[in-house]
């Protein structure tokens, strides 16, 4: 049995700043076991080498459903199914119904929105010389949008994202909990609203009409869950890209200057950002199916394995200077949205919103700076940024 390293030792600053756990468990090897921190603290395998999580991330020996390993967790209980905890024939039958109803011409439509949105935000932001970027910008433009494409009232997202922050950055075991049953009560309730409501054009509504060409569709259950997805996913991750894109740039002055001059490099913020800084630190758990070996390391049936996507966009077997950041650099390969069958279904979404959030901020706050430290990080290792980020201009 590999020795186990003990990450509850580092405390806050694993949160603050985990790439420098990371590098010094790569020097170490790329796969190592490790005991996690968390409102539960428990162990697991977690691959912290580029080669190595790629690979991991598309070994189908490696299964996302748990319940064949340990019985249907609380999310699967009250939530139903959805791709994230499918693996194939299933996962792919989920897929091929979400797709037919989330199309690419639908995201593409979106765009229109995303921007008269940013514009708003901007609109009301600026005028005051200094704000949370967080409330003001980078966490209202994607609940927004993910609301208004799946249908979700006005009314209700207040009391969303109180359930969804707990989902993500668990405070107690408790709440988390309960946070679970009062999501899944809210989206039954509203998915029951949207079949009595008849024919509109959100996406919810889509996959509730959705039939596949042998009759298939979603079954209430799996409306649910997929909901649930769409929705954290949808949004939890955009807030934080967008945030952790312009804290980085706003500690690293010649890129910004660099940005603001050319807007063009955009696009590149947000890539390197992704690979640098990615909202997701760590791919949600896999479990073996069958005893199997990562770089040597045997890990037994039945066990559970994390894929450090940080860790392993930082490697610098497979980016040069890795810890520099460079709006510049030819980023293809970051795994910050995955890889294999369970890559992200909403990367092209969170990319329009990130590029079109930071142009429009970057062309209308030039002098943007930080106005406080970064602080309040995020608890857990599934997502990475700060509650909070002051900035002024």
């Amino acid at each position: 049995m590999a020795d186990l390293i003990d990450l509850t030792e580092h405390g806050e600053a694993l949160y603050a700043d985990p790439h420098a756990v990371y590098a010094e468990l790569r020097e170490l090897g790329p796969v190592h076991r490790v005991r996690l921190p968390g409102t539960e603290p428990w162990d697991s395998w977690l691959v912290v080498g580029y080669e190595e999580a790629r690979a991991a991330l598309a070994d189908p020996r490696l299964s996302k459903d748990v319940s064949r390993i340990q019985g249907p967790t609380l999310e699967e209980r009250v939530l139903g199914k959805n791709m994230l905890n499918a693996d194939p024939p299933q996962h792919t039958r989920l897929r091929s119904l979400v797709t037919r109803a989330f199309t690419a011409r639908r995201v593409e439509a979106m765009r229109p929105r995303v921007q008269e949105i940013t514009d708003g935000l901007l609109d009301a932001m600026l005028p005051h010389g200094s704000a949370d970027l967080v409330e003001a910008l980078a966490y209202p433009l994607p609940i927004t949008v993910i609301c208004e494409l799946l249908g979700v009232p006005e009314m209700d997202r207040a009391a969303f994202r109180e359930m969804s922050n707990e989902v993500v950055a668990p405070t107690s075991a408790e709440a988390y909990t309960a946070a679970m049953h009062d999501l899944g009560a809210y989206l039954t309730e509203l998915i029951e609203d949207k079949r009595c409501a008849g024919p509109a054009d959100d996406l919810l509504s889509a996959l509730i009409r959705t039939t596949a060409e042998d009759g298939d569709r979603l079954s209430g259950e799996e409306l649910r869950g997929m909901a649930f997805l769409l929705l954290i996913a949808g949004h939890e991750t955009t807030v934080n890209l967008i945030s952790n894109a312009v804290r980085v740039l706003l500690t690293h002055p010649e890129q910004l200057a660099a940005a603001v001059a050319d807007l063009e490099l955009v696009d590149g913020v947000v890539e390197e950002t992704l690979r640098y800084e990615g909202p997701v630190e760590t791919a949600t758990y896999r479990y073996a199916a069958e005893p199997l070996e990562i770089a040597g390391t045997v890990i037994a049936a039945g066990e559970p394995v994390l894929i450090g996507l940080a860790a392993a966009d930082r490697d610098p077997g497979r980016f040069t200077s890795p810890d520099s950041f460079d709006i510049r650099r030819d980023t293809r390969g970051h795994l910050a949205f995955g890889h294999g069958i369970h890559y992200c279904l909403g990367a092209p979404l969170a990319r329009i919103e990130a590029r079109t959030a930071l142009r429009g901020l970057l062309e209308r706050a030039p002098t943007l700076t930080l106005d406080a430290p970064p602080a309040n990080w995020l608890p857990g290792m599934l997502i990475h940024g700060t509650r909070t980020l002051r900035v002024r201009w």
